[in-house]
């Protein structure tokens, strides 16, 4: 059905795609190669939201020679008008014959009308390239549009024997310079980074991308349940701050918090703290795709028994703390080994002298 010529060019429309990997959102990252006679004439990416789409930067490029040549696009082009005009019509305007796309888009307003449209104008369309590859690159779009949720990351720095900060609440640093840096990486493709009230108190922390370059940086999230932060804490200091609390009595703490320009947003559940899938679902409203929580034990194991963590990102060390240090997750105890959690390993790698295990759940 495909040729190895529409592989290397369907790949290398993919890495196009993953030159927006930081600056997309909350749109998908897309990249577009144009082909005519066996040679690219056009390409392009999809840089930022509210920017001309991959195919509008191919097509200019192309130009005349667009006619009658193929398209390959990691996304099915949309068909609809939002800040930018359809693609599918640019396509069409612009003769190209061939269409190959690698996945559908799982937005509702698209979802196969972009292919429908392109066919009704007597191109041929053909999906499916690589989709494997093109869906991991949109995992958080694609979780949004289908799921109404976010894909959620848990990132966590810890020993060898499982342990992420001393007794004390001292952890810095666990790990090495390059599994910090790798950890910046995952924060600057994340839309939003959520962590909770304990961590904030105990590392003061920043939440910001610093070791990489980012044209933006995430959302930061805090869930705090009894509104206990302070004025003073370090990631209040600028950028978009959402507070997710239960408590909705401190008004001179929130209306504090909100001439700060912090929003706070009240979303109890029955035993008066955050409610968890209320706010991830909230986040998915907000155009939230990616969210990577760096969090402690408390908000790690409410997350996990809540059921609403996809991928872990484990970096382990090669030190041991011992029994009194803190752990990783605060979970239920078992009383069967057939309760336990199974975790499917996707990537395991050397980061600097670090461990790091990416795993889905």
């Amino acid at each position: 059905m495909f040729s190895s010529a529409d592989y290397a060019f369907m790949s290398y429309a993919l890495r196009l795609a993953e030159k927006g990997l930081y600056s997309t959102t909350p749109n998908p990252r897309v990249g577009c190669v144009i082909t005519s006679n066996g040679e690219i004439v056009g390409s392009g990416w999809h840089e930022r939201a509210g920017q001309p789409h991959a195919e509008i930067h191919a097509l200019h490029a192309a130009g005349k020679v667009a006619r009658g040549a193929t398209a390959y696009i990691t996304l099915e082009p949309c068909s609809h008008y939002g800040r930018t005009p359809p693609c599918a019509n640019a396509l069409i305007e612009a003769g190209i014959a061939r269409v190959i796309v690698a996945m559908e888009d799982p937005n509702p307003l698209v979802s196969g009308r972009g292919c429908a449209l392109l066919q009704q104008a007597g191109i041929t369309v053909q999906i499916g390239l690589l989709h494997v590859q093109a869906r991991a690159l949109n995992v958080g779009f694609v979780s949004r549009m289908l799921r109404k949720k976010p894909w959620i990351r848990l990132k966590i720095a810890a020993s060898l024997d499982g342990k992420t900060a001393l007794n004390n609440g001292k952890s810095q640093w666990i790990t090495g310079e390059a599994a910090r840096q790798d950890g910046h990486r995952w924060r600057a493709r994340s839309c939003a980074i959520v962590t909770g009230i304990g961590t904030v108190k105990s590392d003061n922390p920043q939440l910001t991308v610093r070791h990489i370059e980012t044209c933006r940086q995430p959302k930061k999230v805090i869930v705090d349940s009894h509104l206990a932060i302070s004025l003073d804490a370090k990631l209040l200091q600028g950028g978009e701050v959402l507070i997710f609390t239960a408590d909705n009595g401190n008004q001179e703490k929130k209306t504090a918090l909100e001439k700060m320009g912090v929003r706070v947003i009240v979303l109890p559940n029955a035993e008066g703290v955050v409610d968890l899938g209320k706010m991830m679902a909230m986040l998915a409203d907000f155009g939230i795709n990616e969210v990577l929580v760096e969090a402690g034990c408390g908000l790690n194991g409410a997350l996990v028994s809540a059921g609403l963590v996809d991928e872990m990102i484990i970096y382990l060390a090669p030190h041991l703390l011992g029994d009194d240090a803190q752990g990783m997750l605060k979970l239920p105890e078992l009383v069967d080994l057939q309760q336990k959690a199974t975790l499917a390993v996707q990537d395991l790698r050397m980061i600097g002298q670090d461990i790091r295990v990416i795993a889905t759940l």
